[in-house]
């Protein structure tokens, strides 16, 4: 279930409004985040979560409720603080890191208002803390992609922002390289105690990163808490699909349980006995068998995926096919085999 909302939040929004067509509006959005916690705020594209970012940043203004930073109104019906005076650290996609300065004026640029000495000070800071040390003459051109995302974060954090946003900071990396560098800016924010909001299209990072997870849809918050909480509990269809792939089992609910082709599951929707419904179970909760009761299939279709194999099962008796994906690399295709379903793993949705 949803997290409890922070009783002293560091960045509050409430009820924030922002029409940008006759087709998408944003909000209202409702949503707390306390001091020093991560979030990640996911979504597919166009579901409002940078449009949510620059509200935040105060690169574009509500038209009603509020946004509030350590209790101190930054938007509001008739407040409107200035980007530049919010104390907000922003890391866009592209890092927009300035070609003509070197790493370390880039990072000097956002510290133009405390003393010299302290500035240079706070940039050497940095740049031993992100691993910059011996790259700080260098200019962005003669970065690899890794070390300008590191830039990037340093300018970012070297003004000490109260909140830092982060708008898809790893898209632009290869995959090996996207996992240890989001692991190492975790583990950044984390020993800096920065509050930040990372905004993500890959449901596998906003799972693995971060204290609670924020899905988006149609400009609205659809579901907020931790990862496990959304993977395992998720409100609707759309959350539970965003995060997992499933089988989709046409059933009747009567009685409290699902009855479907290929047995009963327990469960609970706020709907009339005899009513349709749909059994959404994943892959990984179909296993083989030995049980005498076990469904009995048929492998039509198999697909290797490195540390698991997809299998694709014909089920006797039964229009539907299953999809299971095992670590048992023993099958062949035309082979006949039995498997059980857990009923702990299946999810239930009204039609």
């Amino acid at each position: 279930m949803d997290r409890p909302l922070p009783a002293d939040p560091m960045l509050q929004i409430t009820g924030a409004f922002r029409r940008f067509s006759d087709e998408f509006a944003l909000g209202p959005i409702e949503l707390a985040i306390a001091p020093e916690e991560i979030i990640c705020l996911v979504g597919h594209s166009g579901c409002g979560k940078s449009s949510l970012l620059r509200l935040v940043a105060g690169l574009d203004r509500p038209e009603r409720g509020s946004i509030l930073l350590n209790g101190v109104e930054l938007a509001g019906p008739h407040t409107f603080v200035e980007p530049e005076e919010r104390k907000i650290g922003f890391v866009f996609q592209d890092y927009a890191l300035f070609p003509h300065l070197t790493v370390e004026d880039n990072i000097l640029f956002g510290l133009r208002r405390l003393p010299r000495p302290e500035a240079l000070k706070r940039v050497a800071g940095m740049l031993d803390l992100t691993g910059l040390s011996a790259l700080g003459k260098r200019y962005p051109h003669m970065l690899s992609g890794g070390e300008q995302q590191r830039v990037a974060l340093a300018r970012a954090l070297a003004p000490k922002p109260a909140v830092l946003l982060m708008d898809e900071p790893f898209s632009n990396l290869d995959r090996d390289l996207r996992d240890r560098i989001r692991q190492d800016t975790i583990d950044l924010l984390r020993k800096t105690g920065t509050t930040a909001i990372i905004v993500t299209h890959d449901p596998e990072e906003a799972l693995s990163s971060g204290d609670r997870v924020v899905l988006m849809n149609s400009g609205l918050i659809v579901q907020a808490g931790t990862g496990r909480d959304l993977h395992d509990r998720p409100v609707d269809r759309y959350a539970a699909e965003f995060f997992c792939s499933f089988n989709k089992v046409p059933a009747t609910y009567r009685n409290g349980s699902l009855e479907t082709a290929f047995g009963s599951f327990p469960c609970r929707l706020d709907i009339a006995d005899g009513s349709p419904a749909v059994a959404f179970i994943r892959p990984q909760a179909i296993t083989p068998s030995h049980a005498k009761d076990a469904i009995a299939g048929r492998i039509v279709r198999r697909s290797f995926r490195g540390e698991i194999e997809q299998i694709e099962l014909e089920i006797e008796g039964a229009d539907t096919a299953l999809v299971m994906r095992t670590t048992q690399a023993n099958f062949a295709d035309g082979d006949r085999i039995r498997v059980a379903i857990d009923p702990a793993r299946v999810l239930a949705f009204a039609v």
